[in-house]
């Protein structure tokens, strides 16, 4: 995940402005891979608020830090829709692929706005347009045919593509009250050994479309993981598998 999402994650921070001494806020922080990148860079004179809407995720962000030897990062379960933060009083407030999984991410954005100081800076990384990102539409066509679902909508609310409509999370960050509100299109191609590795990571992710095959028998769970990959190794190249990904990065001001 680090590798996959590292050149994302720095320029998310280096949008929020993120830097020493800082109070940051990072949203749906989930294990705090990148909790603890922000961390690194407001320093012993700064801090980072994890929040998660599971205790049981953040606790693994937690131990995170700890291992790490890091005194400067609390975590706090709590909805992104309702965050119980005072108004100002974060320096700048990042959520990395966690947005498009709120049932209502307009109302996240606004309670980023809410607890951000003026002039502060929040920014958003989520996928971008289905198009753009065949592995997830392989996994969901594949998922809802096996468990005789209709064709998921990618834009439906709280789906992994929900934001990637064009001008889609633009708009919500103006609705939200932001300022100068910029995007930017990030290749991210998920680079593994061979399909089935990428297979067995969705796998342990808990990815929405373990949910959407619960109902089904094991046998029949297999056979739809089996097309799944079989599918997906049309991605594989010389050296390996490189699944494209783009995300789409947005940035606004407070």
């Amino acid at each position: 995940m680090r590798a996959w999402l590292r050149a994302s994650t720095e320029l998310m921070l280096l949008s929020a402005g993120v830097r020493a001494g800082q109070r940051v806020l990072d949203v749906a922080a989930g294990t705090g891979e990148q909790t603890l990148e922000i961390a690194a860079r407001v320093g012993p004179s700064g801090s980072v608020v994890a929040t998660d809407l599971s205790a049981r995720i953040l606790a693994f962000a937690a131990a995170r830090a700890t291992d790490a030897g890091v005194s400067t990062v609390e975590t706090l379960a709590c909805d992104g829709e309702e965050l119980p933060f005072a108004d100002a009083s974060f320096d700048a407030v990042v959520c990395r692929l966690g947005l498009m999984l709120f049932a209502a991410p307009d109302s996240g954005l606004a309670q980023m706005h809410r607890v951000a100081r003026p002039g502060a800076k929040a920014s958003v990384l989520v996928f971008s347009a289905p198009e753009n990102n065949p592995c997830l539409a392989i996994l969901a066509s594949t998922a809802a045919r096996h468990a005789g679902l209709e064709r998921p909508d990618p834009f439906a609310p709280g789906s992994l593509l929900s934001l990637g409509r064009a001008g889609a999370l633009q708009a919500m960050f103006a609705r939200a009250g932001f300022q100068a509100v910029q995007s930017t299109r990030l290749s991210a191609p998920f680079v593994m050994p061979s399909a089935r590795h990428y297979v067995d990571f969705v796998r342990d992710s808990g990815a929405p479309v373990i949910k959407m095959l619960a109902h089904l028998g094991p046998g029949a769970q297999e056979e739809a993981w089996s097309e799944m990959e079989q599918r997906l190794e049309s991605f594989t190249t010389a050296t390996g598998w490189a699944g494209p990904n783009e995300l789409l990065l947005v940035t606004g001001t407070r």
